[in-house]
């Protein structure tokens, strides 16, 4: 059995009036340089959004969304920076920035399957808990 390997990971958020700081958790991109993984994971709540910022073009927010899973593709497809490498991909997509969408600051784990631990992040920090049985 291989050793695991280590990733970066980072929480993709909506945050709909920067100057409110109010975010949802939308979506994960996850590096992992040793198994050759850069992947996005990325599910906007509508009604979350819609509750927090009516106003907001929820087509264009998805638009920018989906457009982090192309960068994490890679290819003509993402324009300039799907040249790049994974690497540099994942740096560019983690950068700083003030806009409606956000990237966290970058965590670490370890894994054995990027993929599957992609999947974990997703269920533990963009899903809403599942109800409490009564």
């Amino acid at each position: 059995m291989p050793e695991p390997s280590s990733f970066d990971y980072s929480i993709i958020r909506v945050v709909p009036r920067v100057e409110r700081g109010e975010q949802i958790n939308s979506g994960i991109v996850l590096y992992c340089r040793a198994r050759d993984f850069l992947g996005a994971r990325v599910e906007l709540d509508h009604a979350r959004l819609a509750a927090l910022a009516p106003e907001l073009d929820v087509n264009l927010v998805e638009a920018h969304l989906q457009s982090i899973l192309r960068i994490c593709e890679g290819g003509a497809e993402a324009g300039p920076i799907g040249q790049l490498s994974q690497a540099e991909r994942f740096h560019w997509l983690v950068s700083p920035r003030s806009t409606v969408i956000q990237l966290s600051p970058v965590h670490s784990g370890l894994c054995d399957d990027p993929e599957r631990a992609l999947e974990h992040l997703v269920n533990m920090l963009v899903r809403p808990p599942p109800p409490k049985a009564a």
